[in-house]
């Protein structure tokens, strides 16, 4: 199950948002070993496409070792579908290389009739996708 703040929903939501028509993505950091999404680092779709999202390879590289410096890891990855369900695409699972993050997608799009964007996590480990309950708090 993941736990996040509502401060962190309205975060990743605006950005996708914000992003579309191209794929919004970034990383929710937490202490290591909590398991707890603490800091929000949006970033660069390098790939700049509505269909596709890529993190750039300097700007990850720069994240991973601030994360290190800080004694974090990424808790929740996080990216955007603009025009279909907010669930793994087959690249989406074969570029899942953190078995212990949530993956959460969010699609900016109305594909389910429930309203303009749809909220989902799942954990992705060695190529199995599962759906996991996400529970919204104001505060841990």
């Amino acid at each position: 199950m993941l736990t996040i703040t509502q401060a962190l929903v309205d975060q990743i939501v605006a950005h996708a948002r914000r992003d579309h028509p191209d794929e919004a993505c970034g990383v929710i950091a937490g202490p290591e070993g909590t398991g707890r999404p603490e800091r929000f680092i949006p970033m660069l779709n390098a790939a700049m496409s509505p269909t596709f999202y890529e993190f750039d390879s300097g700007d990850l590289l720069k994240l991973y070792r601030e994360m290190d410096d800080r004694d974090e890891e990424p808790v929740v990855v996080y990216h955007s579908h603009t025009s279909t369900e907010a669930h793994p695409s087959r690249t989406d699972i074969s570029l899942a290389s953190e078995p212990n993050a949530h993956y959460v997608l969010v699609s900016t799009a109305d594909t389910d009739g429930l309203g303009e964007f749809q909220f989902r996590s799942f954990r992705i480990v060695d190529g199995v996708v599962t759906e996991e309950e996400v529970t919204v708090v104001e505060a841990y």
